[in-house]
């Protein structure tokens, strides 16, 4: 008997996309365990001397203007958005022990990026002009006994040609840092899971 795989929430979401990029790490622990630590994740806790240097530069612009920097206490993708949730983003979806999806719309490109609040039933949809689109996932597969290899990709769709300059520009310059804050977050999971 044959038959296709489920597309992942991913692909559901954000089929269409500007630039994409994935980073991948295998974890010496149980599928379960790596989803659960995908699934619990606090952003926060992904550390590196680059992470903090582009954290500092890039709350530069508003320090600089004067604007304070919030204190937050944690930045999951399952939190209460009023509290600690990460702000901006939505959960697309979660196919348990398997794939998480996450996404925002933005003016990512922007020196104080701009988030624009849409609806899960809008989201891949969404076109107005002037903004992207971030596609995200953690995803897990089994890879032999006691260990497993967990997937992080994200995407971006642009909805005009105008916001596709810009964010190709972005993309130009900050592609080799946001592979450098994956990785980082792909071991952070790993620790987390083992």
């Amino acid at each position: 008997m044959t038959g296709t795989a489920p597309a992942d929430l991913l692909d559901t979401h954000l089929p269409v996309y500007d630039v994409a990029l994935t980073e991948q790490l295998v974890v010496d622990a149980e599928v379960p365990a790596v989803f659960r630590a995908a699934h619990d994740l606090d952003f926060l806790t992904v550390r590196t001397p680059l992470l903090t240097a582009a954290f500092f530069v890039r709350g530069l612009p508003a320090r600089l203007s004067g604007k304070p920097s919030p204190e937050l206490p944690a930045l999951r993708l399952f939190a209460d958005p009023a509290s600690s949730g990460l702000p901006g983003w939505l959960v697309l979806g979660e196919v348990p022990d398997r794939e998480i999806a996450f996404g925002a719309v933005g003016k990512f490109w922007k020196p104080d990026i701009e988030w624009r609040d849409v609806p899960l039933d809008r989201f891949r949809g969404f076109d107005e002009p002037g903004w992207g689109k971030i596609g995200c996932h953690f995803s897990v597969r089994a890879n032999g006994p006691g260990r497993s290899v967990v997937c992080y990709e994200c995407r971006t769709q642009t909805t005009d040609p105008d916001s596709r300059k810009k964010m190709m520009r972005y993309w130009w310059i900050i592609r080799p840092f946001v592979g450098h804050i994956m990785r980082a977050t792909l071991r952070t999971i790993a620790a987390d899971a083992q």
